[in-house]
């Protein structure tokens, strides 16, 4: 009896494990349907507008040296503000850890672009995809402008700042050819099944 009853339990695990898979995977490729209008690699094809939000990640990579998508990032936002698609650049990326800041690098990396510091605006609290989008809109009052980075997070980003009526469009950096890991390929999947999530509880 209490074999059985294991047994059960580990099917039931199963099916709700592959049911969360489906799902992840089906609100990735919704979201990527969703906001693909409103996607470019093109500055041409984007609007003139005020300000860009340039999402953050770890200035290092596991590899041990420079992040390659920050740096793809970071060319394509420079590349935008050179277009004069947009007058500034809000650098918005996580500064909790100690000796680890994001939206510093993402200053110099612009700098060392070209790119004058005064249109630099730093967001030290962009922690998550969610909180950027939002401090956009709270912290600097911005209710149209153009995201910055790779393809798959753009997704995700225009369908949270769409949700909040913020008009939203995005420039796709270059994506890197051989992700560092498995898990680095993989983690979009529940991150956009997380979107959904973030927009039903608001």
């Amino acid at each position: 009896m209490a074999t059985r009853l294991i047994l059960y339990a580990l099917l039931a695990a199963g099916a709700a494990a592959l049911i969360l898979v489906l799902l992840a995977w089906a609100a990735e490729r919704r979201l990527d349907r969703l906001s693909a209008p409103y996607i470019s690699d093109d500055p041409a094809r984007l609007p003139d507008v005020e300000v860009a939000l340039v999402l953050g990640a770890a200035p290092i990579g596991p590899e041990g040296g420079p992040n390659r998508y920050l740096v793809y990032r970071l060319d394509a936002a420079a590349a935008l503000w050179r277009a004069g698609k947009v007058k500034r650049l809000i650098v918005s990326g996580d500064k909790r850890p100690p000796d680890y800041d994001e939206p510093a690098a993402m200053e110099a990396g612009l700098i060392e672009r070209g790119v004058p510091a005064e249109a630099i605006v730093r967001d030290e609290l962009g922690v998550r995809t969610l909180a950027s989008v939002q401090r956009a809109e709270t912290a600097f009052g911005q209710k149209r402008l153009i995201i910055v980075s790779q393809r798959f997070h753009l997704s995700r980003a225009i369908f949270l700042a769409r949700e909040r009526d913020i008009e939203a469009w995005g420039f796709e950096a270059r994506d890197v050819a051989r992700a560092y890991s498995i898990l680095t390929e993989l983690r979009r999947y529940p991150s956009a099944l997380r979107a959904y999530v973030d927009v039903w509880a608001d």
